[in-house]
């Protein structure tokens, strides 16, 4: 003879299986639903990109990314900023006025007015977009020429560049290091990717 069916506790454990097997679908599919959405590195790569300063002592210079291009900046000594000059005669574009930058960033300094000394680069040569390397040092000790002034080097074609990402005559690239847009949320932070200021 068959025991007489409990319904109260068929429905429990329907709901209680229902649920386990709810749940245990949700984390089977979390890793791909993650697995679909960007990443933060993905998401960071069109987007603005602050950088922090605060630490760039003068004459050095940090890097960061920015879209997935090398960004440079420099804290320029008074040295640096006096070679700016002195460069002019050996530059192809010194007025850089067939280079890329913002309109704030066309002038001898290529950097904001109110804060001269702080370049800020894309690491590309504009040659074959191989990654030029610092040359700080003048003269003698940097392994350029007794008159060299210090800048950037290129080491893929011989590439030369002065300390505002200025090209110099007679070398294959053909313009200045590209500026991106940039603005300085403070004196120790900079925006890359934006310059729009506040409303």
């Amino acid at each position: 003879m068959s025991e007489p069916v409990d319904k109260a506790r068929r429905r429990f454990l329907t709901v209680v299986t229902s649920g386990v097997g709810a749940v245990g679908g949700v984390l089977a599919a979390t890793p791909f639903v993650l697995n679909m959405t960007p990443s933060e590195r993905a998401k960071a790569a069109g987007a603005p990109v602050k950088i922090d300063i605060s630490k760039l002592q003068v004459g050095q210079m940090i890097r960061e990314e920015w879209q997935g291009k090398p960004v440079w900046v420099i804290n320029r000594s008074d040295t640096m900023m006096a070679s700016l000059s002195k460069s002019v005669p050996n530059l192809r574009d010194p007025a850089s006025a067939e280079s890329s930058q913002p309109q704030y960033a066309q002038n001898e300094y290529r950097s904001r007015d109110d804060h001269k000394k702080i370049l800020v680069l894309l690491g590309i040569c504009t040659h074959l977009g191989c990654a030029p390397v610092e040359k700080f040092a003048i003269g003698p000790g940097s392994d350029m020429g007794a008159d060299w002034p210090g800048g950037f080097f290129c080491p893929c074609h011989g590439s030369k560049f002065d300390m505002s990402g200025r090209v110099y005559k007679n070398v294959p690239a053909p313009r200045n290091l590209p500026i991106p847009p940039y603005k300085f949320l403070s004196d120790t932070e900079i925006l890359v990717g934006d310059d729009k200021e506040a409303a």
